[in-house]
């Protein structure tokens, strides 16, 4: 009988988190543990962020900022930055950072298929670690397009399924279903890399690279990271 109990305790605890209220919640804790859990990431990354950031200027969008980890990478001289991100809970350590760091900002509360920004008003549009987890990759691949102007760089840093075949291909298989749920929809197994140079830009500059594993968990650490311009 408490085995029982135990099981619909259990049952019940899951089905809660599947409510609006419930997803709020998961969202609040990503706000929370996310920091921490790129601390050490983003300490290895600094060099390679800095000089992949280096391309953008001008007015620029960044999907997904998250909590600002970017921020510290940025090149001087930008115009403006707009960032979307419609995750709320992340909007005070993200203003914070931003003002830790004396950058004016413009946040829009939108999903990246939705960003609310004008056709070839941008010259830049940043994401990292962003097209895993929003619903339709081409659809934002598209949105990133339509608001660059013409020669306007799309900068990118993303983590990608593994090699077909390979042991960590299928520990993403395995793992991948409660990752999803507990990572706000997170999807460890996209072949991003092809995504990105089938959508349409002129030039696709893309190099992949695997993260130390005591950087990242295993399963998001094959990364591509570089530049498709328009």
């Amino acid at each position: 009988m408490t085995a029982v109990i135990t099981l619909a305790v259990l049952v019940g605890l899951f089905a809660l988190t599947l409510t609006p209220p419930g997803r709020s919640l998961r969202r609040w804790a990503m706000a929370r543990l996310y920091d921490r859990v790129m601390s050490r990431f983003e300490v290895h990354a600094a060099e390679r962020k800095r000089a992949l950031f280096a391309e953008l200027s001008g007015t620029v969008v960044e999907i997904g900022p998250g909590t600002g980890a970017n921020f510290q990478h940025l090149p001087d001289g930008l115009q403006r930055w707009i960032g979307i991100e419609p995750n709320p809970h992340m909007h005070p350590r993200l203003r914070a950072s931003a003002a830790r760091r004396n950058i004016e900002v413009d946040f829009r509360n939108l999903s990246a298929e939705g960003m609310g920004v004008e056709d070839e008003s941008v010259d830049a549009v940043l994401s990292t670690f962003v097209l895993c987890s929003v619903p339709d990759p081409a659809a934002v691949l598209g949105n990133v397009r339509r608001i660059l102007v013409p020669g306007g760089r799309f900068v990118f840093m993303e983590h990608v399924a593994a090699p077909p075949g390979s042991r960590l291909r299928r520990l993403q298989g395995l793992a991948g279903p409660f990752w999803k749920y507990m990572a706000d929809g997170c999807c460890l197994d996209r072949e991003l890399g092809d995504a990105i140079r089938g959508a349409g830009f002129r030039e696709v500059r893309l190099e992949g690279f695997v993260t130390p594993r005591e950087t990242l968990p295993v399963v998001v650490s094959n990364l591509v990271a570089g530049v498709a311009t328009k």
